[in-house]
């Protein structure tokens, strides 16, 4: 240890002590908002899938279902007397109306996607703080003639 190393607590630090400290707190500041994001992003992540998959339905009932489920449906109208232009009309506006319903059901999922405000202000409230940081002077005294070194 150095002469300076080996005042009370609230001696000068090196140069090297000062780096390697600024750069643990910063790493330590990264990680804490990394991790913020990803518990914020998590939540709408599992919103944006539940969104997806409703889509998705949506898609697939209006194109597998169609053609099959109608043309059934259709002749089953038309056996109960109604012309077969009518019944296919009917079954055509039924599928249209449950991808419509389906659909709703993923506007509403996809309106709770929010981006991750409370993320975005701490990157801000850091970033200012960080803008506003300035170097302390350090005093120069006739007692330390040599630099003190950081061991490596």
């Amino acid at each position: 240890m150095s002469a300076v190393d080996q005042g009370a607590q609230g001696a000068e630090r090196t140069l090297g002590q000062l780096v390697a400290s600024a750069t643990a707190e910063m790493s330590a500041l990264v990680h804490d908002e990394i991790a913020l994001a990803k518990v914020e992003i998590k939540q709408d992540v599992k919103r944006a899938g539940i969104g997806s998959g409703a889509a998705i339905v949506a898609g697939a009932l209006l194109l597998f279902s169609l053609p099959v489920l109608s043309f059934a449906a259709a002749y089953g109208i038309h056996n109960l007397g109604l012309g077969l232009a009518w019944s296919l009309l009917i079954v055509g506006g039924a599928f249209w109306l449950l991808a419509g319903l389906v659909g709703l059901l993923a506007v509403a999922k996809f309106k709770k996607v929010k981006p991750p405000t409370k993320t975005i202000e701490s990157v801000k409230q850091t970033a200012a703080l960080v803008g506003t940081v300035k170097p302390h002077p350090r005093p120069v005294s006739d007692k330390a003639v040599g630099v003190a070194r950081s061991s490596s």
